[in-house]
């Protein structure tokens, strides 16, 4: 299928941008010219309903319940929660930032009330240094840990298909789309570099699309 075919296209050519910035090979011409095929099919984008998000908070256990309550008033990946840390908190400011990102490019995510209430509660008592999200014996989340306990939520949540982190960060752009806020905006919360890729995911969800 085309879309699968660019799908590789772009793993292929972030490894060989990553080789070009490496020094490993002399330019990056060859490549910049293949172009991905167009119109191919529109990306399906999973999203939970306010009414399921609901279920699958609910139906997590311990600190995991904080870690996905996390995830849906971010947008946050599992890793970028993971790492985040008590003096992250700009309670004034109402942010969290991002320090390591996928993009390697750092971002803050402003907070909405419910957010702020939840790192309001997850740091209080917590010194600069203690991480925000850590499991119940106290241990830091590992790269593994997640997706278990969000299958076994989403099981006693009748959730069809499975949550995961992922749905997770589509479900919170997903309800900005609803709400109206600008794309521009949707993609600097998620640390997208432009909107195309927000655009292509959720500009259909947009009370103006």
């Amino acid at each position: 299928r085309r879309a699968t075919a660019n799908r590789t296209l772009t793993v292929l050519k972030a490894a060989l941008n990553h080789a070009f910035h490496d020094g490993r090979v002399t330019g990056d011409e060859a490549w910049r010219k293949v172009k991905p095929f167009r119109e191919t099919d529109a990306p399906v984008v999973h999203f939970l309903s306010d009414d399921e998000c609901r279920r699958v908070v609910n139906a997590c256990d311990g600190a995991f319940r904080n870690l996905v309550r996390g995830a849906m008033v971010t947008g946050c990946r599992y890793g970028e929660l993971t790492r985040m840390r008590a003096r992250d908190f700009n309670a004034e400011a109402e942010t969290i930032p991002v320090r390591e990102s996928k993009s390697g490019k750092p971002r803050h995510v402003a907070l909405t009330d419910e957010g702020q209430s939840l790192f309001t509660e997850m740091t209080a008592g917590h010194t600069g240094r203690d991480l925000i999200f850590v499991r119940d014996d106290g241990i830091t989340w590992g790269p593994s840990h997640q997706q278990r306990p969000l299958d076994a939520a989403s099981t006693r949540a009748k959730i069809e298909p499975t949550a995961t982190f992922h749905i997770l960060r589509h479900t919170y752009a997903s309800a900005l789309a609803m709400r109206g806020v600008p794309m521009g905006v949707i993609a600097a919360q998620l640390g997208h570099s432009d909107t195309r890729m927000t655009e292509r995911h959720y500009a259909h969800l947009s009370p103006n699309y």
